[in-house]
């Protein structure tokens, strides 16, 4: 597959153009053969197809390489065009026709292998709906979905998909959000429930309002991400130019060596011929797009096509801490209670207040209360006031829920005389109940499930050397959660500009990957060797990462991490096999065992099984976990 250097849009106006050679190549051979076998035409007219392919294709391929000749790239196509050059100095019309079906086939392969292995790119594709339902005093009215615009009323009817980002203004159902992960991931939905476009809804209607533009909604970032990672050119396919860069000479080496040794022009062509390694080095670039697509299938996008070769070779591992290592989610962890109020009594008191506010602590001490089977009581006089907390009449009795800072000074709640536990790591409120301090609620943000063993097993299983926690959280909290999952490098209290140089430290090092979600975490994940963004949080995050995964999951960075070792093992089968046989067949041509008909044929048959063996990357891969 022939690479011009002017940019991506010349080189796939190219391919377009090889795959038209490649076609009328195998028809003016087919034509051929037919004129003299089967026709027995006079040479004047079977000759005739092959030199129309000559002119129509193989002047157009010779010129391109002679572009790439003087830009000094010295590739493994050169081989393609000497053999080219040297069939019609020898009168081997045939065997120069089917070197011009070898080089410009290659893109056809390619271009095959490219839709086989973006199946699920193309499906995510066709699945968007085109048209969406909007509500106005009128009724119900379809539009084309780039009409929609921010704040119109839309209705989602049963089973259809959700065609932009937005909130649930009215009805209550399930939407299937099994497009980011992979797995049946049903999400309940209740008026002011975030939906993201592509999410499947259940048995009933909804309407929501429009939060963002479809070109700016969560399905269409999905597709701009991937065609963005379509177009890249991965770090591991230069590997298999530099393959080609040693490949070439020797190539000629043996060729000369094996006509001047026998004195046979004609074994100089044939060890041309089946050296040939056009489509060969094509099996990179599969193997790679291959592994986007079943990426992509367990709802991990690849930006940055490269990390499917580094990732596994990362020797640092550097973790931020909320929604990382943890759920980003605060749980009660301690209620002292000051006497002589009873945790239960306090705990509902709360609860029942709680279960009207949207602060990220309400959930936190709604899950308490639920967790302890306590029925909630009846609320009147709620009110909520910015910087002071939520205050209400909880069965008769006075309750306000605020911070440290807003009740100092409180009469009543000093001459109790009770003192405020002292201040630790992690989150707090404050419970007075009649003007009375009643208790102190103590929040962490918990550890995933998983995070202890995901740590543990990063040494033996990907030997990795050193595992960091860099978290902008206080001193102590870190330390908590460092100790709990099992790492013991703590860099705590650190700002963005911070988190970035501690990264680009660790990288001038070693390669390094780095796991973040917040949008502080931007310049740390483009630092790293490799970044990866939890995307349920911050677009910028997703901008800034090599590779974004939907479901916030250390089983998912597990998984990518086997998805790149995984490729970078059937890539490199691919390239090294496929060199090795060629070898083999260059050295029985030079040896006058192969002439350059039979060579064309082997290294054609080389080829396709080097670009299958990379289509394997593709395939079901079962469990790619090993933790």
């Amino acid at each position: 597959m022939s690479y011009t250097p002017e940019g991506p849009s010349r080189a796939r106006l190219w391919s377009r153009i090889e795959v038209w050679i490649a076609v009328f190549t195998t028809s003016a051979i087919l034509l051929h053969l037919a004129a003299r076998f089967a026709f027995r035409l006079t040479p004047a007219w079977y000759l005739a197809p092959l030199y129309a392919v000559l002119v129509i294709g193989g002047l157009p391929l010779l010129v391109n390489l002679s572009r790439r000749l003087l830009a000094r790239d010295f590739g493994s196509d050169l081989i393609a065009g000497v053999s080219i050059v040297t069939a019609v100095i020898l009168g081997e019309y045939l065997v120069a026709s089917i070197v011009v079906l070898m080089l410009s086939g290659g893109a056809a392969l390619e271009q095959y292998a490219t839709r086989r292995s973006s199946a699920v790119l193309g499906a995510l594709a066709r699945r968007m709906p085109l048209f969406a339902h909007r509500k106005s005093d009128s009724g119900v009215t379809d539009l084309q979905l780039n009409q929609v615009r921010i704040g119109d009323i839309l209705v989602i009817f049963p089973h259809e998909i959700c065609p932009v980002d937005g909130t649930v203004v009215q009805g209550q159902g399930l939407m299937d959000e099994a497009y980011l992960t992979g797995e049946p991931f049903v999400i309940p939905k209740a008026p002011g429930s975030h939906v993201i476009s592509g999410a499947v809804n259940g048995d009933t209607a909804l309407t929501i309002v429009a939060s963002k533009l479809p070109v700016d909604s969560r399905y269409a970032r999905v597709m701009q991400v991937m065609r963005a990672s379509e177009q890249n050119r991965p770090r591991l396919r230069r590997v298999g130019d530099q393959l080609g860069a040693w490949y070439t000479p020797v190539t000629l080496a043996l060729a000369v060596a094996a006509w001047l040794l026998s004195g046979q022009q004609h074994r100089f062509l044939a060890v041309m011929v089946v050296a040939t390694p056009c489509p060969l080095l094509i099996a990179i670039p599969v193997a790679v797009i291959g592994a986007i697509s079943l990426s992509a299938a367990r709802g991990i996008i690849i930006k940055n096509p490269a990390v499917l070769e580094q990732i596994d070779l990362c020797r640092t591992l550097i973790f931020d801490k909320t929604g990382t290592l943890t759920y980003g989610k605060p749980a009660l962890t301690e209620v002292l209670c000051s006497p002589p109020f009873e945790r239960d009594d306090v705990l509902i008191a709360a609860a029942s207040l709680e279960r009207f506010s949207k602060h990220p602590l309400a959930s936190a001490i709604l899950d308490a209360a639920s967790a302890s089977n306590l029925a909630l009581q009846t609320v009147t006089q709620l009110a909520e006031t910015p910087g002071q907390g939520l205050t209400g009449i909880v069965a008769g009795k006075q309750v306000s829920i605020t911070g440290r800072a807003s009740i100092t000074g409180h009469d009543r709640a000093q001459t109790a005389g009770h003192q405020l536990p002292p201040i630790v790591g992690g989150l707090e409120c404050v419970v007075i109940i009649e003007g009375v301090y009643a208790a102190l609620f103590r929040f962490r943000d918990a550890p995933r499930r998983d995070s202890d063993i995901f740590v543990r097993h990063l040494r033996p299983s990907h030997q990795v050397n050193r595992v960091l926690l860099v978290s902008g959280d206080r001193e102590s909290e870190v330390r908590y959660l460092a100790e709990s999952v099992g790492i013991a490098e703590v860099h705590a209290s650190q700002s963005p500009e911070q988190k970035l140089a501690i990264v680009q430290h660790e990288t001038r090092l070693a390669r390094t990957l780095f796991v973040g979600d917040g949008i502080n975490d931007a310049p740390a994940l483009m630092a790293a060797t490799v970044g990866v963004a939890f995307g349920q949080s911050s677009d910028v995050t997703s901008e800034a990462a090599d590779a974004v995964i939907l479901e916030s999951s250390l089983r998912k960075v597990d998984e990518l991490i086997h998805i790149g070792r995984r490729m970078r093992s059937i890539a490199l089968q691919s390239a090294v096999g496929g060199l090795a046989l060629s070898i083999l067949g260059m050295v029985a041509a030079a040896a006058g065992f192969l002439p350059p008909i039979a060579g064309a044929v082997a290294q054609e048959l080389i080829d396709l099984a080097s670009v299958l063996n990379a289509l394997r990357v593709v395939l079901p891969a079962g469990d790619l976990t090993d933790f």
